[in-house]
């Protein structure tokens, strides 16, 4: 007897899935909702407690509260068994900055490897959902030398729709000026949240530095997720190659043995000058290789969010 196809990876959980077969299973939305199921799924399925509470208040102690919430220094004073009560968190006003410019269209392996734009794309939806899931704010500003798309920070189910149809069918395109872009945000938020910049960081770091700096100066909490595509990391082959920057159309013929291990060192200083430069301004700084499944770039960003509180 025949048996229908089986989908690639169908028993892993979606976090889980290389990039390449994520894309198999439809469209924004659909990957989205799998990759965050998928990931509350192994929340639960670990030692992890989920997100942070904030202590509300004490209540005597009933039959079959959990033990671990009972106030042992409260016992000690009173002989008697109190249970802390916790509300959670949910005033986080967070705004994700989605970068559409032309070298976010880029990808080493096409068709088999999904663009740094379709990475972005789904990481920002994914963290987004996570976000209104929670009860929190989001918000979205979509840009390349300017702010291209604007989205207000709310919450709520409606909110998850725009979101998706804000970033459903992104194209890449123009030249990049993250710093504008920045300051521009920070200028248009009135409260104190968490802002996530989503780039390949293929720009002015001097000027995309100072204007991330300038946001955490306005007591804003920011997150980077540098997108790099394996190809940007290693140069492969050998012999004569053409190399052409998307944005600005220059050309440069190269030997690929020669340039080799000179580009990769070049590229190592160059993310470690992005460590160097923003981590001491309280900045976090995640690199994420386009390649790789979506589970440890939103551990990280569940990290940050507990830190928050």
């Amino acid at each position: 007897m025949n048996r229908p196809p089986t989908a690639p990876n169908a028993n892993r959980r979606a976090e889980l899935l290389r990039p390449e077969d994520l894309a198999s299973l439809g469209g924004l939305e659909i990957r989205t909702r799998a990759v965050v199921e998928g990931f509350f799924m192994g929340l639960h399925r670990s030692p992890h407690r989920g997100f942070s509470a904030e202590f509300a208040e004490l209540r005597g102690y009933r039959p079959g509260d959990d033990l671990r919430h009972i106030d042992w220094r409260m016992y000690a004073r009173s002989d008697r068994f109190y249970v802390k009560q916790f509300e959670e968190e949910t005033n986080l006003r967070a705004h994700l900055l989605l970068d559409v410019s032309a070298s976010m269209g880029w990808s080493s392996r096409p068709p088999i490897l999904p663009t740094k734009l379709w990475y972005g794309s789904t990481l920002a939806a994914a963290l987004a959902s996570i976000l209104l899931r929670q009860g929190d704010r989001a918000g979205l500003a979509v840009f390349d030398d300017r702010i291209r798309g604007w989205l207000s920070s709310r919450g709520g189910r409606r909110q998850w729709v725009e979101f998706v149809r804000k970033l459903d069918g992104l194209e890449a395109s123009g030249s990049t000026d993250a710093s504008t872009a920045i300051r521009e945000v920070a200028l248009r938020l009135h409260r104190r949240g968490l802002v996530v910049l989503i780039s390949d960081l293929l720009i002015d770091p001097e000027e995309t530095i100072r204007a991330l700096r300038y946001l955490a100066h306005r007591k804003h909490q920011v997150m980077v997720f540098h997108l790099l595509d394996p190809g940007e990391r290693d140069l492969t082959g050998s012999g004569d190659a053409r190399f052409r920057d998307p944005e600005t159309g220059e050309e440069l013929l190269v030997d690929v043995t020669e340039v080799r291990e000179d580009y990769r060192d070049a590229v190592e200083l160059a993310l470690n000058e992005w460590r160097r430069a923003l981590r001491p301004a309280g900045v976090d700084y995640v690199l994420v290789d386009t390649a790789a499944p979506l589970a440890t770039v939103l551990r990280a960003f569940l990290s940050k969010r507990e830190r928050l509180g």
